[in-house]
């Protein structure tokens, strides 16, 4: 029987946890998934996007936990920035508004930007999966119960 535990210990534990609450405070006040004072959201957040955010977030910690092997910082870049783009408000994102107008963001963006979040997030674990099994954790397929 295959025994599976995160072997996320010690300084590594501490690393990601202050990494994911980082994450979760610093990107959920900045997208205003909850009111705050210093931003204010035009279109409404729904539980999709804290799930998506705090599951982010985990990932993140994840990924600056895990010791310095493979490391795949595009993926977890890009993946982050979607799910960024995934989660914000879109018309209160000046470089979104910028390039497009709030028009068009409203009608073909928002339709679909809990699904760019989605495929940031997926980026992401991809990223942490890449760099845990080249050269990150030890395979846990010896482990026996």
């Amino acid at each position: 029987m295959v025994r599976f535990s995160i072997p996320v210990k010690g300084k590594a534990f501490i690393t990601a946890v202050a990494v994911a609450t980082g994450t979760f405070l610093a990107l959920g006040t900045v997208t205003a998934l909850w009111e705050n004072p210093l931003f204010i959201r035009m279109v409404p957040a729904g539980t999709a996007e804290i799930s998506l955010l705090a599951a982010q977030s985990i990932l993140l910690g994840l990924y600056f936990s895990i010791p310095r092997g493979s490391c795949a910082t595009r993926q977890v870049g890009v993946g982050s920035a979607l799910t960024f783009l995934g989660i914000a408000c879109p018309v209160c994102n000046k470089i979104l508004l910028f390039v497009f107008s709030g028009e068009l963001l409203l009608i073909y963006f928002e339709p679909v930007r809990v699904y760019v979040a989605l495929a940031g997030f997926l980026l992401t674990g991809l990223a942490v999966w890449l760099k845990w099994t080249k050269g990150g954790f030890p395979s846990l397929e010896g482990d026996t119960a």
